[in-house]
């Protein structure tokens, strides 16, 4: 069995005394709150001798495993070396070459790269530099979005949970429906947006997939009516979705993309904003402009060491071809094991980035309870399910954040064909219990209770 570190009780202790108490709370509501005494590849091992399956990888954090060696190694290196780190007034040269292999990995007119150190501060980014280059101040993003939680970033999400209390959001910012051209072009024919920010895969709306055509001629539209389009690719960036971007699916050339989670092997925080040379120059256009836009910590030698590292185990072990494989894979079993239950809709996701869909059931002897749960609280329906997994099978999964009847299924790139063939056995148990037992029931609404309480 394995044992904490030293002091990690009462290290607990003080994140809830100083950190988040009510995050502590919730997790002990769920059943949820393990210590963790390492993580290797898609295995989490806990203190307590349970070894925890990973199916959310940190929402798309750990594409190559947790800890991967290679990734240690080259950090380690680095701080060996004992280079120029947080050493403002120099070249980073280890910037210039991540930012070359990161362009030429994108293609199309992506040609310069800005660092920065979370997808929401890359987006945050991108506002400026769509304002920069075009002279508009309006933005457009699509129903659904996800696309951070700092201010910027989150007058581009229309979710009023994620945005109560907290406003006003910024001016101009407008939403139309993702997948319909139509209203994406009256928008744009007023000329007013700078950008277009939206997801190829919206990963938090329930893994919605873009239909065919639609991001291509989204593209079209918005270089008809002079407004740049911004790909998010945070969580659907680094051969996730089975190509080095989800865009490469669709054959879409974007204006910028912003990349971030994988991107440096969960280990250091990095992101990316690549764009074209277009909107590059309308920024850092002279010499007393060469830092009107930068970031502290952006550039530092251990993000870029690591994120290095990142493609050369992602392109070695040829993790996109294993994401695209697995991904059918795993969606043709879990539709096979599922597919006669009334409460499961839609089996669907690129790559190893899927969704669940939860439906309301059929049946009139679950119906009652099922409405009866939503009433109470319609996000914990979904949490029964993550319980479920977490406590009877030792797997760690998710609902979206946007979406709590789609349950997120995205494991590390690394997975095995049999550590995929036990997630469907437990999603098919925990479905059965659902259609068939009154205990799951009884839980769900005693939850639901508990959570109101608190």
């Amino acid at each position: 069995m394995l044992t904490a570190a030293p002091g990690i009780e009462s290290n607990a202790a003080c994140y809830s005394d100083y950190v988040n108490p009510q995050w502590v709370r919730l997790l002990h509501l769920l059943d949820m709150n393990v210590s963790y005494a390492k993580c290797l590849g898609a295995e989490l091992f806990t203190t307590d001798g349970r070894v925890i399956l990973d199916f959310l990888s940190g929402y798309c954090v750990h594409n190559v495993g947790h800890n991967h060696r290679d990734i240690i190694a080259a950090v380690k290196s680095e701080l060996d070396r004992c280079g120029p780190a947080m050493l403002q007034s120099h070249v980073p040269e280890l910037a210039g070459e991540l930012a070359r292999r990161l362009c030429a990995l994108a293609g199309g007119k992506l040609s310069k790269a800005f660092f920065a150190c979370s997808g929401s501060e890359g987006v945050e980014s991108a506002i400026k530099f769509a304002r920069k280059a075009t002279g508009r101040t309006a933005l457009l993003y699509a129903d659904g979005a996800f696309h951070g939680l700092t201010c910027g970033a989150l007058s581009l999400m229309g979710d009023p949970f994620w945005r109560d209390k907290f406003g006003p959001m910024l001016p101009s910012t407008e939403a139309t429906p993702f997948n319909d051209l139509q209203t994406l072009e009256r928008k744009l024919a007023t000329r007013a947006f700078a950008a277009y920010f939206v997801e190829p895969l919206q990963a938090e709306a329930g893994v919605r997939v873009a239909s065919a055509g639609y991001l291509e001629r989204a593209g079209e539209l918005c270089r008809r009516y002079g407004t740049l389009l911004v790909l998010d690719e945070v969580q659907t960036g680094m051969y996730r979705t089975g190509a080095f971007l989800a865009a490469h699916q669709f054959d879409v050339r974007p204006d910028m993309v912003v990349m971030a989670k994988a991107l440096s092997g969960g280990l250091v925080p990095s992101s990316a904003v690549l764009m074209s040379n277009d909107v590059y120059d309308s920024v850092y256009d002279s010499l007393k402009r060469s830092i009107v836009h930068t970031s502290t910590f952006s550039e530092n030698a251990l993000s870029m060491r690591a994120s290095l590292a990142t493609l050369d185990v992602l392109e070695s072990e040829r993790l996109g071809e294993r994401a695209a494989a697995s991904g059918e894979y795993l969606r043709g079993r879990l539709r096979e094991r599922l597919g006669g239950y009334s409460m499961v809709g839609e089996v669907r996701g690129m790559g190893l980035l899927n969704g669940i869909e939860f439906k309301a059931p059929a049946e009139l002897k679950l119906r009652a309870p099922f409405e009866a749960f939503r009433a109470i609280h319609p996000g914990m329906f979904g949490q029964v399910v993550v319980m479920s997994l977490f406590r009877d099978h030792n797997i760690l999964t998710q609902m979206c954040g946007n979406n709590f009847m789609v349950l997120k299924a995205a494991p590390p790139l690394i997975v095995t064909e049999q550590e995929l063939d036990r997630f469907v056995r437990a999603m098919a148990e925990v479905v059965e219990r659902m259609h068939t037992s009154p205990a799951f029931w009884t839980e769900a609404l005693s939850l639901a209770r508990r959570v109101i309480k608190v």
